[in-house]
């Protein structure tokens, strides 16, 4: 998992990624290709 300070080029890398919010962090998570999963700092 990747620690972006922007996750908008982290969500452009597929078209499946998604971005949601878990326990105040957001993340972006890719159920299709799990190792483009990214989290904000």
């Amino acid at each position: 998992m990747k620690v972006l300070n922007s996750l908008k080029s982290a969500k452009l890398r597929d078209k499946d990624c998604k971005i949601v919010k878990r326990h105040g962090k957001t993340f972006v998570i890719n159920k299709k290709n799990p190792r483009l999963k990214a989290r904000q700092r």
